[in-house]
């Protein structure tokens, strides 16, 4: 039970962020209650050690490497010119960020799209003197959305493609899920004009380009740039025919790293400027969400409910509340293996993919590409979006998501079961 009250804690001082005259970031917040959770032994040392992912603690700093250099030698500023330079009025910027960051994240993960896309619209809000909580919000629910309907767009979607028995990953996301994304991100275009309606007039300022800073770091991260779409198109490959390659994101990303850490002068100085804390964060949240986990707790209220767990309500909806308090990763990870066991549908899968995925719409702690922008931001410009930022939009935008799935997934599965017969 500490473990639960140490959450709740956590949750509330990410929420006003502030007490008295302390003000506290997202992975300070972290970092105590993981501290907490080891001082009153709810978990021992050498459990906490073993619950951070090192994978994904790899995997981020390999992208924070290549987006720190991105950054530093200009090369992104004058990327995100090419990409956006069409846009003429705030309508066209937001549905620009949505659909072309979402459409990347799918394929190119949204927490890497989450690393370079943030100092991408902090940089864009400079340029077009747009709020940047209205843009940081955008990248955020671009990201989450986009990365749905694609088997590698996200860790867990990678789980349960490789463990849910799919027989062809990318053919069964995109039939049933690739329709639902597209229409959830126009619905999300939708909700932020309706909260930020009074942006959304007159034309937008010129964006001039940025001129390169480094051109020998810029060449740098352009080749890692390409190494990384490369390594993550034959990981595609190999998933596709099915190729029994351990071949792992954490791979792609310190590959793609690998000729700035070998090749750059500047290489100490990117790597001492990455965002540290971000990481400082994911391995606080690995040992206070196992400990969570260890308590019982969630799995005696589970019990308690008496749901079918395997029905697609509650899939979506466990899905999305649980990956709240245990992040969707590890909820994943833990669901899916019972799933299974009780012989889940197809139908009921795609369910645990939307709803374990949709739920970073809900809160800053839904997914860690909200945790990522949200931290870049801070570090970079000092920008940032608040606890009630994130959810006045992101829970009506939840909910809408789930909607959608949902009615998509009952007609796509009824139209089939009537074609069968």
């Amino acid at each position: 039970m500490v473990s639960i009250v140490v959450l709740v804690g956590v949750f509330v001082l990410i929420a006003v962020r502030q007490i008295g005259r302390v003000k506290f970031q997202i992975w300070q917040a972290m970092l105590l209650g993981a501290l907490a959770v080891l001082v009153s032994g709810q978990i021992s040392p050498s459990a906490a050690l073993h619950a951070i992912n090192v994978d994904v603690m790899l995997f981020l700093f390999g992208m924070f490497i290549v987006g720190e250099a991105m950054h530093e030698s200009g090369y992104l500023a004058q990327l995100s010119y090419r990409l956006f330079r069409r846009a003429r009025s705030l309508d066209h910027l937001i549905l620009a960020i949505l659909f072309g960051m979402g459409i990347l994240s799918a394929f190119l993960m949204n927490d890497t799209l989450a690393i370079i896309g943030t100092p991408v619209v902090l940089l864009l809000a400079r340029k077009t003197s747009v709020p940047s909580k209205l843009l940081l919000l955008s990248l955020a629910f671009a990201v989450t959305i986009g990365s749905v309907m694609s088997p590698i767009g996200n860790p867990q979607n990678l789980l349960i493609a490789i463990n849910g028995n799919l027989t062809s990953p990318f053919v069964t996301f995109f039939k049933h899920l690739l329709i639902p994304t597209l229409i959830n991100l126009f619905l999300a275009y939708l909700l932020l004009r309706l909260f930020y309606k009074k942006h959304f007039r007159g034309e937008l300022s010129d964006k001039l380009p940025e001129p390169i800073k480094d051109q020998r770091l810029a060449m740098l991260s352009k080749v890692s740039l390409i190494l990384l779409v490369v390594l993550i198109i034959a990981k595609v490959v190999t998933v596709l025919l099915g190729l029994k390659i351990d071949f792992r994101l954490t791979y792609i990303a310190l590959a793609s790293a690998f000729p700035i850490v070998l090749l750059s002068p500047k290489r100490l100085g990117i790597i001492r400027r990455i965002d540290w804390y971000t990481l400082i964060f994911f391995a606080a949240m690995f040992v206070l969400m196992e400990s969570v986990w260890d308590s019982g707790v969630i799995q005696s209220v589970l019990n308690s409910t008496h749901l079918t767990l395997t029905s697609t309500g509650v899939i979506l909806g466990i899905s999305v509340l649980l990956s709240q308090l245990i992040s969707n990763v590890p909820f994943v990870a833990l669901y899916l293996p019972l799933l299974i066991q009780l012989g889940v549908s197809m139908k009921g899968i795609m369910a645990l993919v939307a709803g374990s995925t949709i739920a970073g719409n809900f809160s800053i702690l839904g997914a860690a590409s909200n945790v990522i922008i949200i931290q870049n931001a801070e570090k970079n410009s000092g920008d940032t979006l608040t606890f009630m930022d994130f959810i006045k939009v992101g829970i009506p935008l939840t909910v809408i998501n789930i909607g959608v799935y949902w009615l998509f997934l009952d007609v796509i599965f009824k139209v089939q079961r009537y074609s069968a017969g």
